[in-house]
């Protein structure tokens, strides 16, 4: 807007100029005397037009002197409004641009910020670090805790391997059953010496013989490291067809100092009763079935009281060396 006006005044001035030169010579022509050292002297005289056209003249110089300067002026000022103009607005959508950069800078910071909060700050190195923390800390609990649990299994196992036997477990009590030589016994045939049960069946087809094995060898050891007879006994759960017969040809497979006791399923199941052992029929066809049992040896003392029994977990040498310890034991 400046500008425009600054435009329209240039052009206006000329105008002006030229009325203001033509007023002037109106005036002169008009009111304006001659000069006195002229007009003193009659021989010079000139008409009063002449100097009525050289104040004129004169004037109109100046005006356009003044013309060039305003219009040299103008020509200069009308680039620099132009340049103002065009500066300020550059200025102005400098700016605005600023306003809009910076308002629109302020916003993007703003969601940055925002989203910043929303989005990061679950994974901050903070949050990071508490996290690392709590899942270092509970890693070292649980296995701290396991560590101790197993050390605590270890003794406890420990403490009943190797501990000394302490107080009468309720296993054991008489029985009378018939041995493989067809003579009947009772636990007291058994006193004065070290016996190791075992309740199984012979028709049994892999469990019953690796047991009956692994006693057989302990035995033969347990004499070398003690010098102790211990007496093998094996016991059948299984009365309906492990006769006498079929009991003595099936333990002399194993050793010659394996004992064979069977008897009527009443007897079977009071003995088993007494030592607290498990027997029962699986499914029949005809007369083949098998009997699941409890696979356990037993030591009993020479008053055929029970000193600790062994399961199926122990090979030949722990069975031996568990054995000839509880002999050391009890001879103190």
């Amino acid at each position: 807007m400046a500008s425009a006006l600054c435009r329209t005044a240039s052009r206006l001035r000329p105008v002006q100029i030229f009325r203001r030169i033509r007023a002037s010579s109106d005036l002169l022509s008009s009111s304006s005397p001659p000069p006195a050292c002229i007009s003193d002297h009659g021989d010079f005289s000139l008409p009063r037009s002449f100097f009525s056209l050289s104040g004129g003249i004169e004037r109109l110089e100046m005006d356009g002197r003044c013309l060039m300067s305003t219009s040299a002026s103008g020509t200069t000022s009308k680039p620099s409004s132009g340049d103002t103009e065009t500066k300020s607005s550059g200025e102005n959508e400098k700016s605005g641009g600023s306003e809009g950069s910076d308002g629109g800078g302020s916003d993007q910071k703003s969601d940055r910020a925002s989203g910043k909060h929303a989005r990061g700050a679950p994974v901050s190195w903070m949050s990071f670090f508490l996290l690392f923390a709590t899942g270092a800390g509970l890693v070292y609990y649980y296995d701290r805790e396991k560590k101790r649990h197993i050390e605590d299994i270890n003794t406890n196992s420990k403490a009943v391997k190797e501990g000394p036997s302490a107080g009468k477990a309720a296993i054991g009590g008489p029985f009378s059953l018939i041995r493989d030589d067809g003579k009947r016994i009772t636990e007291k045939d058994l006193m004065g010496k070290w016996t190791i049960l075992y309740f199984g069946f012979t028709h049994c087809p892999d469990i019953c013989p690796d047991e009956l094995i692994k006693l057989a060898a302990a035995i033969d050891k347990i004499k070398e490291k003690s010098g102790v007879d211990v007496v093998p006994v094996f016991i059948s759960v299984d009365p309906e067809r492990d006769t006498v017969q079929q009991v003595h040809e099936y333990v002399k497979e194993f050793h010659p100092k394996l004992i064979g006791l069977t008897g009527t399923p009443e007897e079977i199941k009071s003995v088993a009763r007494s030592y607290r052992v498990y027997y029962m029929k699986t499914e029949e066809e005809d007369s083949d079935y098998l009997v699941d049992h409890s696979i356990v040896m037993y030591l009993m003392s020479p008053e055929m009281n029970f000193v600790k029994f062994y399961g199926k977990n122990h090979d030949v040498d722990s069975l031996t060396d568990g054995v000839v310890k509880e002999l050391r034991q009890y001879r103190k």
